[in-house]
């Protein structure tokens, strides 16, 4: 840890405390925001969970929970009670048990959702060890939304672990005066590994590649999808990074001196993100990196601010596209498997941006045990679908059959588009299904 004056060390230590300690403060009914992603503090979640027979009706507002915890299984019904705006593995588990909230918000517009949902009552913050001057970075996601938290928060609870790396951006710092509590926690924070690359997704991959200029601002999310559009970037030049996740695709292409930031229009030199999730090299390659700058969402997801960046390139994915051009990528029928994120902020952001493109990319076909082998591409969704990303902001679609800019199409023509984007063995029904709807 930094070496701290004797004034700054003072403070610090007088707010010293136990995880246990830490825990105490919270009562039956309280609202306790414990992080996202990779900067989330499962040390205090821990110990409030430890006393989960004394407490009744905690709400534990978190994102993307990585590890299992008894508040999100059945052991912590009636004790706790999750409560999220984008949901992982483990809020989606409490959701199935009916014991878990999801509000659905464009990332854009996280500061309502803490401010008239979440309501915190004690913020638990995972933070980086304290600089000279006694400041505390909120690490590779918490920039993205703790600040907001902690204005909002009655009680303010800092986790500090040394492995958090030290951020540079807006937004991004806590000093030492003031949280409430300090708890020092040493923990690995969670990492995600690469996930492997069908044919299909190495052909949509080089298709979204082919549509990449030198210069341009890309914006690339989670997933298989995204890593192979990232790592298929190599023979570009002079890229730059507005993106609401930092990726290790992203790190390796800054590594190898693809993405410079050069030519940027909005905050030339520097790759704009909000949050990190990947490995621990990636969680290195931030600290203290000058050459990044990450914001808040409601910042960096700004479609007006997204739109600055000249050549800006959104890549996203979806779970099904009806014939129209209608995206569902969070939910299909009622089951909530994500959320909205940052969809419709980078899709309508790069539409704004001077030579800019908004790709959603699928492929064409996907696999479940109750169904076998389907087409994503539909003539209607399950009933009970939300629309993620409306047809009338849907640009380019793209499956491992091609690119297509539905901007350009009557509804008749996209009917046509998409059908050819199918996998070929679902085109004639696709094609009886839209004739008897009266569509083609």
């Amino acid at each position: 840890m930094t070496i701290l004056n004797e004034a700054l060390r003072a403070q610090y230590n007088s707010k010293l405390a136990t995880p246990e300690q830490a825990a105490a403060v919270v009562r039956s009914g309280d609202r306790v925001f414990v992080g996202l992603c990779s900067t989330i503090a499962y040390q205090l979640l821990n110990a409030l969970t430890d006393r989960k027979d004394e407490l009744e009706d905690v709400r534990i507002l978190s994102t993307q929970f990585q590890r299992p915890s008894p508040v999100f299984q059945p052991e912590g019904v009636g004790h706790f009670r999750s409560c999220s705006f984008f949901i992982g593995p483990w809020e989606r588990n409490a959701v199935s048990l009916d014991n878990g909230e999801f509000t659905s918000f464009h990332l854009s517009q996280s500061d309502l959702w803490v401010r008239d949902v979440g309501r915190p009552d004690v913020a638990f913050l995972e933070v980086s060890a304290p600089d000279e001057n006694g400041y505390m970075s909120y690490g590779p996601s918490g920039i993205a939304i703790d600040a907001c938290v902690k204005s909002f928060a009655k009680t303010v609870v800092l986790q500090v672990n040394p492995n958090v790396p030290y951020i540079l951006g807006e937004d991004n710092l806590i000093h030492v005066s003031e949280p409430d509590l300090i708890v020092e926690a040493p923990d690995e924070l969670a990492t995600i590994g690469e996930v492997p690359v069908s044919p299909e997704i190495e052909t949509i991959s080089q298709l979204l590649v082919d549509e990449i200029p030198d210069g341009a601002c890309i914006q690339l999310g989670l997933g298989g999808l995204a890593n192979a559009v990232g790592y298929g970037l190599e023979q570009k030049n002079d890229l730059g990074v507005h993106s609401e996740m930092m990726t290790d695709s992203m790190m390796h292409l800054m590594k190898m001196g693809v993405i410079t930031n050069a030519r940027k229009s909005f905050m030339p030199g520097k790759a704009v993100a909000s949050f990190a999730l990947g490995s621990k090299e990636l969680y290195r390659f931030l600290d203290h990196n000058p050459d990044l700058y990450f914001m808040p969402f409601t910042k960096v997801n700004d479609p007006c601010t997204i739109g600055l960046n000249d050549n800006m390139i959104s890549v996203n994915t979806a779970m099904a596209i009806d014939l129209f051009g209608q995206v569902a990528a969070d939910a299909l029928g009622f089951h909530q498997q994500s959320a909205c994120g940052g969809q419709i902020d980078f899709v309508r952001g790069a539409q704004r941006s001077k030579g800019g493109k908004s790709f959603i990319a699928m492929t064409s076909t996907g696999e479940s045990k109750r169904l076998g082998r389907y087409s994503k591409i539909v003539s209607a969704f399950p009933p009970g679908t939300a629309v993620t990303t409306p047809r009338s902001d849907v640009q380019y679609v793209v499956t491992e059959y091609g690119c297509v800019n539905l901007k350009q199409l009557t509804m008749q023509g996209r009917v046509r588009a998409m059908i050819d984007l199918a996998h070929p063995d679902f085109r004639p029904q696709l094609r009886d299904e839209a004739r008897a709807a009266g569509v083609l």
